[in-house]
């Protein structure tokens, strides 16, 4: 059993590692007051545009190309996020219908861009980052051969960006003042703070961190864009519930999604597995996901204010 467990758990981590950035981009989206589902959109335009950038520099010998199209998915997806700012903050659209507009929106733009540059509608990439073992901490009894065989380098990069995260968010006034635009709007420009701007930020920092995630997925496993993320941006919404909108209520809540989804995808070749159906594997992630949801809706504790259209007038 420890066996399997140590043959899984690398790709567990790399399947995890996109939808906990992408999970922890909707903590800022919702934590400022904002509802988004448009999460798969965005990592989308976030795979596209770093499978653009990294082919373009790869093919001209760039070394850091990989590095270099990470930020050019991340500047990109929080630019593609000020459509939803916009619709969502100015215009007082309804959220939900402006997410469902950037995920639609999203696939049809960059296949039909990706088929006008390359012909087929995929743009594949030469090489993405290697797993690599990290000597001295590898040889460690236990969580050794678990965390430190086989990662990959955005792996380090997320976790780093999850503690950022959890301090910005619950030790400094920028933190608070994104919070308390969430849960009380109108007593939060009472008390001085740009309701607007703040929720601006909230939407782009989210936009810029799923599309981190599409891109990630791109320069680890993937390795071509195709105008699909299989629906990784709506688990990370759910894991975001399950997590109760907590930077490490969503690391967990995203590594046991990531981990039942990648059991389902390795089972064949799991003799102890091999006996169970493959349809059973595979719905298994999506079973747990609405059982978990229906458990904890009740106790479910998201900013009061989150999807609410904000009056400046009201009291």
């Amino acid at each position: 059993m420890w066996d399997i467990i140590v043959q899984i758990f690398p790709y567990a981590i790399a399947y995890t590692v996109p939808m906990l950035i992408t999970a922890l981009g909707a903590l800022y989206c919702e934590r400022s007051g904002i509802v988004n589902i448009g999460l798969d959109g965005f990592m989308i335009v976030g795979s596209f545009a770093g499978a653009l950038t990294i082919s373009k520099l790869q093919a001209a010998g760039v070394n850091s190309a990989l590095w270099i199209g990470l930020l050019v998915a991340a500047i990109v997806g929080a630019l593609f996020s000020l459509l939803h700012a916009f619709a969502s903050i100015n215009l007082n659209a309804d959220q939900v219908i402006s997410g469902t507009a950037i995920n639609m929106m999203a696939g049809a733009l960059t296949v039909f861009l990706a088929r006008n540059i390359t012909g087929s509608g995929n743009i594949r990439i030469t090489l993405g980052f290697l797993p690599k073992s990290i000597p001295v901490l590898k040889d460690i009894p236990v969580i050794g051969p678990l965390l430190f065989t086989k990662t990959y380098a955005t792996t380090w990069l997320v976790l780093a960006i999850l503690i950022i995260s959890a301090f910005l968010l619950y030790k400094t006034s920028f933190g608070l003042r994104l919070r308390s635009c969430g849960e009380n709007p109108q007593a939060s420009q009472a008390a001085g703070i740009n309701v607007m701007r703040t929720r601006y930020i909230g939407v782009m920092i989210s936009g810029a961190l799923a599309a981190l995630g599409g891109c990630i997925i791109l320069v680890t496993y993937s390795g071509e864009f195709n105008g699909n993320v299989a629906g990784l941006g709506f688990l990370a919404l759910a894991a975001l519930i399950f997590g109760q909108w907590r930077p490490l209520g969503i690391l967990a809540s995203t590594f046991f999604f990531g981990f039942a989804s990648t059991l389902a995808n390795v089972a064949q070749v799991i003799p102890e597995l091999a006996s169970i159906p493959l349809v059973v594997l595979k719905v298994f992630p999506y079973i747990v996901t609405l059982i978990a949801l229906i458990i904890f809706s009740k106790s479910s504790q998201a900013p009061k204010a989150a999807g609410e259209i904000f009056d400046a007038g009201k009291r």
